[in-house]
């Protein structure tokens, strides 16, 4: 059983289903119980994963009151074991354990200095009454340790630590067309470079099932998708997707954005969620006198095709995890120009997927974005290197085999 506080469109939200998808689920039977309803949630796609979902309406500190009501459902229902995600879903996850024999997995998504106090002594003080601590990133597994040399880990106790870092599935995600560039519009024609075919027999393979499902339609598809924005077609775009949220540091994004208008007018900034900065971020894009330059387009169920829009992936965090968006973005083909916050400097090697700055050095991503928009040759090769990388090292299918040795383990000492 999945154990979360909601289900919106958070990243860690999202790994709940498309892991779901890759699971032998001949195996593993995948529910999910959840507290805080949303309007624009993800239930849907847990069920069209193959997940049972249920509600136990609840807010924050109104889990705590919860804690019998889902014990009894973890009873009736006879789960064999429990994956808590986020701080408050994992600390009601380790009071339920304590009156059951059954196992407990926590997955960490960020570390813990970004938690509030209650979420942060929460966690900490239960933290040792589960079997596996899940890290998305090395550094979240660095965090967990220092945190904790308190109350050190005993030698052979109950409580392990695993990282297991973040994956897509790159069946799923990537370039949707290449048209030969000397064609013209509306011709139908595509190309995959030798380069791109040397990346692996599975890009070889995903690239057959582009052409396969039909790449005329999905071409068009963009095309219609940049005359609704109204971005021209030779427009470059750059782009991130994101919850609103002030660990994002959008409104420096932004900033970024207005300044590059200034000198190459022509390019286009792209945001894909929604959240509490919203009404901030557009004031200060109104305030700019370049409106008509940035598309915020709200939450999207289908995020592909905006992927395959951009240009470029930006992003100006202060903290992270392992984004999620960062690596889909990745697997299409998208070059990387952020911050080194949390994961993100795991996966991108500077001056090979993308470019990297310290936290406190965001001005200086100004520079590395302008010169992959005048740097084709450079942007090219930077495109096929990130989706490489995701296919070698972030792969869903390497995640889902990680945490299926994990319940494996976890279920087997349990007995």
């Amino acid at each position: 059983m999945h154990l979360i506080k909601s289900l919106g469109r958070g990243g860690a939200e999202k790994l709940i289903p498309e892991t779901a998808l890759v699971h032998d689920q001949s195996r593993f039977e995948f529910h999910c119980l959840y507290f805080f309803h949303q309007e624009q949630n993800i239930v849907d796609e847990l069920e069209a994963a193959g997940i049972q979902v249920h509600l136990i309406p609840s807010g924050n500190l109104g889990l705590f009151f919860q804690v019998q009501k889902v014990r009894k459902f973890i009873e009736d229902q006879n789960f064999d074991l429990i994956h808590a995600h986020l701080p408050w879903a994992g600390i009601l996850a380790r009071f339920v354990g304590r009156k059951l024999s059954i196992p407990i997995v926590y997955t960490e998504h960020n570390t813990w200095d970004r938690y509030n106090k209650v979420s942060f002594w929460g966690n900490r003080l239960t933290f040792k009454n589960q079997d596996v601590a899940v890290a998305v990133s090395n550094e979240v597994a660095l965090s967990m340790q220092l945190n904790s040399i308190w109350d050190p880990y005993k030698r052979g106790g109950r409580l392990k630590v695993r990282v297991v870092q973040n994956g897509v599935n790159t069946e799923t995600f990537f370039r949707w067309w290449k048209r030969n560039e000397e064609e013209g519009e509306g011709s139908g024609q595509f190309t995959v470079g030798s380069r791109q075919l040397a990346v692996g027999s599975e890009q070889v393979a995903v690239n057959s099932k582009q052409f396969a499902v039909g790449s005329i339609s999905k071409q068009r598809e963009i095309v219609r998708l940049r005359e609704d924005l109204r971005i021209p077609k030779e427009s470059p775009v750059i782009g991130k997707v994101a919850v609103f949220r002030s660990q994002k540091r959008l409104w420096l994004w932004v900033e970024l954005a207005i300044r590059m208008i200034k000198k190459h007018p022509e390019a286009h900034f792209l945001l894909v969620g929604d959240g509490e900065w919203r009404s901030k971020i557009e004031e200060q894009i109104e305030k700019s006198g370049f409106r008509a330059n940035f598309h915020l387009v709200g939450v999207k169920k289908e995020v592909i095709p905006y992927l395959n829009l951009m240009h470029i992936y930006l992003s100006t965090s202060e903290f992270e995890g392992l984004p999620i968006a960062m690596l889909e973005a990745m697997a299409c083909e998208v070059p990387v120009v952020a911050t080194r916050a949390g994961g993100i400097g795991e996966v991108i090697q500077h001056g090979k997927q993308g470019f990297l700055s310290e936290v406190d050095e965001w001005e200086k991503l100004e520079a590395y974005v302008l010169r992959l928009i005048e740097e084709k040759d450079l942007h090219a090769e930077m495109a096929i290197e990130a989706r490489k990388q995701v296919i070698e090292n972030f792969s869903m299918k390497r995640m889902v085999s990680q945490l299926e040795e994990i319940y494996t383990q976890v279920l087997s000492n349990a007995r």
